[in-house]
């Protein structure tokens, strides 16, 4: 579980430093207080699903966030593990909306 947590935390610092990379200039551009916070929160997300479906369940579930706007996306194997998922997303604070987009697969 350590392993994967931490694979979390890389993704979480990449999408910071790819995030700084967007060009400026535009009404729709997001600070970096504000990339930063979404990419916390995603990190927190995927975190909580991780704890509670297991590393391997949850590596097929997308989590992306914009502007505090989480939206979870993919396929499942189950209409629990689906369920469970939007539940543990649903304990992290800092979530404005949460949208749930997930699947399952079908048998």
């Amino acid at each position: 579980m350590k392993p994967f947590l931490a694979a979390f935390a890389i993704a979480a610092a990449a999408a910071l430093g790819a995030a700084g990379c967007a060009s400026s200039g535009g009404q729709s551009q997001r600070g970096t207080p504000e990339v930063s916070d979404d990419a916390a929160l995603t990190a927190k997300v995927k975190t909580a699903i991780a704890t509670d479906v297991g590393a391997r369940a949850a590596s097929s579930i997308n989590v992306e966030t914009y502007r505090g706007v989480v939206e979870l996306s993919g396929f499942v194997d189950s209409q629990e593990m689906a369920n469970r998922a939007l539940t543990a997303a649903k304990k992290v604070s800092g979530i404005k909306t949460l949208k749930n987009d997930l699947r399952v697969k079908a048998s």
